[in-house]
């Protein structure tokens, strides 16, 4: 078990590299493809659209393929997406730069399972630290992303960040040769069947739609403000070097925290963990608006949107995986997921447009009463004692 935990954690530290390079660089590269400003963000949108596309069939075909066989599968995508990218780029073609990241948000979708493969080989008692120690992988990834898009964004003449893409293919090469020494058994006949309950009447349960809404809220607000961020900061006459020390802490705040996030559910209850996560992204929304422009304000904001991120995901994933039967697993990770990256998707695509339009600060604002909705949920949720259902999910 913990072998398994140890190596997909190595791969979601690889897939959060390649993540964290893209989010870091790619409002910059759509600001300099696009036709017009407003569309900076269109390429991230594209890619969690290609993520939410592909979530739920990415569930259901290794419900019948197996994880191992899943995750392989995506990483050969985002090995094409990859060089596609740094091609597009090198030729100044924004279009060609959009069906790359597609590409790779395919994989994205299939890599999101790590959290869930980990949870299928932990016993009921480790789960949530299984869970946790997967996502600590993206901690490698605060440090190794950033740097590497800073490190490599000239490496190429008159093409910034083409190498850094480059860079990735040989990212997705070695985590395709980690995925190859997983030993996660295939599918059994239970969990293949077609059996379990309706897909609506798993959804209609207070404990599945309040974890889904507090994904949805923790990814939709912590992405809506970091695609921006860069933007922000160029508007205020920040260098990309700047940039990429926030990124730094932001995936820091992100990660980090799983070290403990499963040991803290464990001893105080996913609610509370659940509720401090909804507290601190307001709080990081309050420092954006009230902190001013400077690099530590930045800094200080994200580290914290990427900290409520940890409590609200962490919690809210933990909480999903008591909802459901082996056989219902695929179809309820699936919705949950698809669910999640629409609400990223919507996000990316607007980011960029609103700090355009209605500026940073609105922006900014907007989150809050968002943030607050999810916390009345799981307020209410916990009130009717729907929140700890006892039904293990694997």
């Amino acid at each position: 078990m913990k072998r398994n935990v140890i190596l997909l954690a190595i791969c979601q530290a690889l897939m959060m590299t390649g993540s964290s390079l893209l989010v870091a660089s790619i409002a910059l590269i759509g600001l300099a493809l696009a036709p017009h400003p407003g569309l900076a963000t269109l390429p991230l949108a594209f890619h969690f659209l290609a993520v939410m596309a592909t979530t739920f069939p990415a569930s259901m075909a290794m419900k019948k393929i197996g994880r191992k066989n899943g995750f392989m599968l995506g990483l050969i995508a985002a090995i094409i997406g990859a060089s596609v990218c740094a091609y597009s780029i090198y030729i100044g073609h924004f279009v060609g730069y959009c069906i790359g990241v597609v590409s790779m948000g395919v994989f994205n979708a299939f890599g999101q399972y790590y959290r869930f493969a980990a949870a299928d080989v932990a016993t009921v008692d480790y789960r949530s630290r299984a869970i946790s120690l997967v996502l600590a992988g993206g901690l490698v990834a605060a440090f190794a992303g950033p740097n590497l898009a800073s490190f490599t964004r000239d490496l190429v003449a008159n093409a910034e960040f083409a190498g850094g893409y480059g860079s990735l293919v040989l990212i997705y090469l070695i985590s395709l040769w980690v995925v190859s020494q997983l030993r996660i058994p295939t599918p059994g006949t239970e969990e293949r069947s077609e059996g379990g309950r309706p897909l609506l009447a798993i959804a209609r349960q207070p404990a599945y739609w309040t974890a889904v809404l507090c994904a949805m809220t923790a990814y939709g607000s912590m992405n809506l403000l970091m695609a921006a961020t860069p933007l922000a900061m160029q508007h205020y006459g920040h260098p990309f070097s700047s940039a990429a020390l926030v990124f730094e802490w932001h995936i820091v705040g992100m990660y980090l925290p799983s070290f403990f996030t499963g040991h803290l559910i464990h001893r105080v209850g996913v609610v509370k963990v659940m509720m401090s996560g909804a507290v601190i992204l307001i709080l990081s929304a309050l420092v954006n608006i009230f902190a001013g422009n400077s690099v530590s304000a930045f800094l200080i904001a994200l580290a914290l949107l990427g900290l409520g991120w940890n409590f609200l995901f962490v919690g809210g994933t933990t909480q999903l995986t008591t909802t459901y039967t082996p056989p219902e697993k695929a179809k309820a990770q699936g919705l949950n997921d698809m669910l999640v990256f629409a609400t990223v998707a919507c996000t990316a695509l607007f980011s960029g447009l609103l700090h355009y339009t209605v500026g940073w600060s609105v922006l900014n604002y907007g989150v809050i009463p968002v943030v607050v909705l999810a916390a009345i949920a799981v307020l209410y949720a916990s009130r009717t004692r729907s929140v700890a259902i006892t039904n293990p999910g694997t």
